[in-house]
């Protein structure tokens, strides 16, 4: 028997996972598809892919052929006798001798003996590919969910097989409390099957525009909440905004630059229920003009506080 490198075919690592492994056989499928493609020697290297992805895409006999190890590939092997035992298990002793079997026979053999469309005469289906594209969202858009209307270019095969690229017009629903970098898949909205094979999927990640008020992580929104010096020392109810409209905050008293304030749920949707948080970051902000009576409160509490903002100045000379 000889061996034949189904991963190496397939250009993947032998610890590919299933999704790598579908993504190889749809690229090299779509390149050398015999009703399509103008690749030398075309039509063998078709089979050989599809081979190689009916085997592996199957985890029995991935897990059979994985047992043969790693051999020199064209070359004669034999595969251990306790190989042949398991095989058994899955398929019953399989007829003809040794020199006869070819590897291909063997995983083909598993789970019946099905003959391609091809051998039958008729074309062989085939998968479309998927596809991937950016949506570009507000975050307004994101915490509500949108509907959208996409513009790809994907391509479509005539009765002769030969393939086009045409415009499609595909709308697709963002649901609410998208992520930026979320990956969507839209099940049969890829690229046409071939001879009767299933479209491919299409894939979309979410990007969001950049908000003139807050900032995002994750689920939750983070916005600059400027207050006056009087309003940080004295505590106040203030009206701050959030995607669903504006809320009154409670300032407390003596509070500090950059202390963080949670409003709970008001960040962006979370897709099992509830929602992420805001937090408003304090900014102390002081007036850009003074009046003569302001300056004058101004100085009146300079000429009474003990509060020295920089004490720890000098603790820290001592040390």
């Amino acid at each position: 028997m000889k061996y034949k490198d189904y991963y190496a075919i397939l250009g993947v690592e032998r610890n590919a996972d299933a999704d790598q492994i579908k993504a190889a056989y749809r690229k090299l499928a779509r390149k050398y598809h015999p009703d399509v493609s103008k690749e030398p020697g075309a039509e063998e290297k078709f089979k050989e892919v599809k081979e190689a992805y009916e085997t592996l895409k199957d985890p029995e006999k991935r897990a059979l052929y994985d047992r043969l190890g790693t051999q020199q590939p064209g070359h004669d092997f034999r595969p251990p006798p306790d190989w042949w035992k398991q095989f058994a298990e899955h398929q019953g002793a399989f007829e003809g001798s040794f020199e006869d079997i070819d590897l291909a026979d063997i995983f083909a053999g598993l789970g019946g003996r099905r003959r391609s469309a091809r051998a039958r005469g008729g074309p062989v289906p085939i998968a479309g590919e998927d596809y991937e594209t950016v949506v570009h969202l507000t975050l307004e858009q994101a915490a509500r969910g949108a509907e959208v209307d996409l513009q790809l270019a994907m391509p479509e095969y005539d009765e002769m097989g030969s393939p086009r690229r045409v415009m499609r017009t595909i709308k697709a629903r963002i649901p609410p409390g998208s992520t930026d970098g979320k990956r969507l898949r839209l099940a049969g909205k890829g690229g046409e099957g071939a001879n009767g094979g299933p479209n491919g999927d299409l894939y979309l990640t979410v990007a969001l525009h950049p908000h003139p008020l807050f900032r995002v992580d994750g689920h939750d929104l983070y916005l600059d909440l400027p207050i006056a010096p009087w309003e940080a020392a004295l505590g106040a109810g203030v009206e701050v905004p959030t995607l669903a409209g504006p809320v009154q905050l409670k300032i407390p008293p003596r509070t500090r630059a950059g202390r963080q304030l949670r409003l709970a749920g008001r960040g962006l949707p979370k897709p099992g229920g509830g929602a992420g948080d805001l937090y408003a970051v304090v900014q102390i902000v002081m007036p850009s003009v003074l009046t003569e009576k302001e300056e004058a409160l101004f100085r009146q509490l300079a000429s009474v506080s003990t509060f020295n903002p920089r004490g720890h100045f000098a603790e820290g000379g001592h040390r």
